[in-house]
C-alpha cells in the first residue's frame, strides 16, 4: 500500500497541536530521559515506540475507565486507547524532529496508529500494546502491526497520513465521559 501525505509540507508532521502537545513539560521530561539512552534517531524512535507500547497500558486491556486524548495526559496518567497512545508516540517523536503522521485502519471500528519518516520513507508503527494474539514491533523492514485487515470482510488500511488527529477521532475522545461511553461512540469509518 502506498501511503499518502495529506499535507505535502513535511514540517506539518513535526508540528504541535492540542493533542500532540510536544512542548508540554511532561512530554519534554520523557523525551529527555529517552534521548539520553539513544545513540541516534533510529534508536530514539525505537525507544519511544517501546516506551509507549510497553509502559502505557491500553485502557481496554487494563480495564481503566479514564479517557485520555492529549499526549501529555496519556504520559501523565499512563493510560489510553490506540488513538491516545498514537498521539503520545507522535509527540515524543516530533519533539526530537522525527516527522510523524497519524494513520488509521478500519475493523469493527477505526483503529489508530502512526507512521514515522525515517530513511526517506514512511513506516507505519502500532504502539497499541501487546497481549496474547497481538505482537506489534517497531520495524523499518516491513510492517509488524498489531492487526492486519481482512479485506474480504470489509476491513481496510487507510493510506492517508494525517498531520493532526482526524476530527472524527478527536471529537469522540474529547466528548467521552469514560471508556464505556467512548466504546459506544467510536467511529466505524473515516
Amino acid at each position: 500500500m502506498e501511503l499518502i501525505q495529506q499535507t505535502p509540507d513535511l514540517s506539518a508532521y513535526l508540528a504541535a497541536d492540542e493533542a500532540i502537545d510536544h512542548e508540554h513539560p511532561r512530554v519534554r521530561e520523557v523525551v529527555g530521559r529517552l534521548a539520553r539512552e539513544a545513540e541516534d534517531s533510529y534508536a530514539y524512535a525505537r525507544l519511544a515506540f517501546e516506551f509507549v507500547r510497553d509502559t502505557i497500558p491500553h485502557s481496554q486491556d487494563s480495564g481503566d475507565p479514564r479517557v485520555t486524548w492529549r499526549a501529555s495526559d496519556v504520559l501523565e496518567r499512563r493510560t489510553g486507547i490506540c488513538y491516545a497512545k498514537a498521539h503520545a508516540l507522535a509527540a515524543l517523536l516530533r519533539a526530537e524532529d522525527i516527522p510523524t503522521a497519524l494513520c488509521y485502519q478500519r475493523f469493527d471500528v477505526v483503529h489508530g496508529l502512526v507512521a514515522v519518516r525515517l530513511d526517506g520513507a514512511w513506516h507505519r508503527q502500532d504502539p497499541r500494546g501487546n497481549k496474547p494474539g497481538v505482537n506489534a514491533q517497531f520495524s523499518l523492514d516491513g510492517e509488524r502491526l498489531a492487526f492486519a485487515p481482512d479485506h474480504a470482510a470489509g476491513e481496510a488500511d487507510y493510506p492517508e497520513l494525517y498531520a493532526a488527529p482526524h476530527p472524527a477521532v478527536l471529537d469522540v475522545l474529547k466528548a467521552a465521559t469514560d471508556r464505556p461511553h467512548l466504546w459506544q461512540t467510536l467511529p466505524a469509518a473515516l
